[in-house]
């Protein structure tokens, strides 16, 4: 089973960064010179995915639209002789029918997103992509995923360790006791572990352990029935790990320790974190920026 569509749940307030997404699309904020929903998208394509498809609400047609062409600012480009930007904005266009869209009607969280997309996907595996989650790794994450569930054949999901002070942001893996030490620090790079279980949300007391969900995962198509037929759960929303619990007790589940580094983009300080992380590795952005941070750190005292 070959992995060729993606699933965008896009259907967000973005509330978190008021006022800046009173009217733009959270998923439209840049990091660098390229909005979030672009990378997602990159790094959708590099690992072979064929169809995008937006788990979109009312007012964030703007979503589509990127992907789509710009007549008059191609032509103004074009007669200008600007070949460089016109070739920046020409890579954002997507082929006939690759982005399609579905709506969520009611957002009652990201397993409700994901069964939106049922119709879309059909019979076949899907991956997952939240795009508050940006990766920055050599090979791109989805990419390393596709390869692992071309080996496996069952769903998994990307994880990493978490304070565990932060796990109520996270689903968290419940591991067998064999595992526990092997993997509490977050496991081998480009490794994967089976829990017995998953826990959406838990209070960090509770925490099985500290090896957390991250947005990125590779399902098969029988986790729609489960989402159809799920109770509410955490925050009272359709819990997409609350399903995957489920389907543990019919085929297995993996987890999959990433090469890369996750930032948080729904966050404040992590968007922040990612637009340097990014420009750092942009050769003539890091020879301006290096000084301008080891100046500022300086005086702010940081590092004594």
């Amino acid at each position: 089973m070959r992995v060729r569509k993606a699933v965008f749940p896009v259907a967000g307030l973005g509330i978190r960064f008021l006022p800046a997404t009173k009217c733009v699309p959270k998923e439209m904020l840049p990091v660098v010179d390229k909005p979030l929903i672009q990378y997602a998208v990159e790094e959708a394509k590099a690992a072979g995915i064929e169809q995008f498809i937006l788990v979109n609400r009312l007012g964030k047609g703007m979503l589509e639209d990127y992907f789509d062409h710009a007549p008059d600012l191609e032509a103004t480009l074009r007669a200008k002789g600007s070949d460089e930007m016109l070739e920046v904005v020409l890579n954002t266009k997507a082929a006939t029918g690759a982005v399609v869209a579905t709506r969520q009607m009611e957002y009652l969280g990201l397993g409700h997103a994901v069964w939106c997309a049922r119709e879309l996907v059909g019979d076949e595996p899907f991956a997952v992509i939240l795009p508050d989650d940006l990766l920055l790794a050599r090979k791109p994450v989805l990419q390393q995923m596709v390869e692992v569930f071309a080996k496996v054949q069952d769903p998994l999901a990307a994880v990493m360790a978490v304070a565990r002070d932060q796990t109520r942001k996270y689903g968290v893996l419940d591991l067998a006791k064999e595992d526990a030490g092997d993997w509490e620090d977050g496991g081998p790079i480009g490794g994967i572990v089976r829990p017995r279980g998953l826990v959406e949300k838990p209070a960090p007391a509770d925490a099985p352990s500290r090896l957390a969900i991250i947005g990125r995962y590779i399902l098969t198509p029988d986790i729609f029935p489960l989402l159809e037929n799920q109770e509410r759960g955490a925050g009272g929303e359709i819990q997409l790990t609350d399903a995957l619990v489920t389907l543990l007790a019919h085929r297995p589940f993996f987890g999959y320790r990433f090469e890369g580094e996750r930032f948080d983009c729904g966050d404040k300080a992590g968007y922040q974190m990612a637009n340097l992380a990014f420009a750092m590795e942009i050769p003539n952005l890091r020879a301006r920026i290096a000084p301008f941070i080891a100046e500022r750190a300086s005086h702010w005292g940081v590092g004594r």
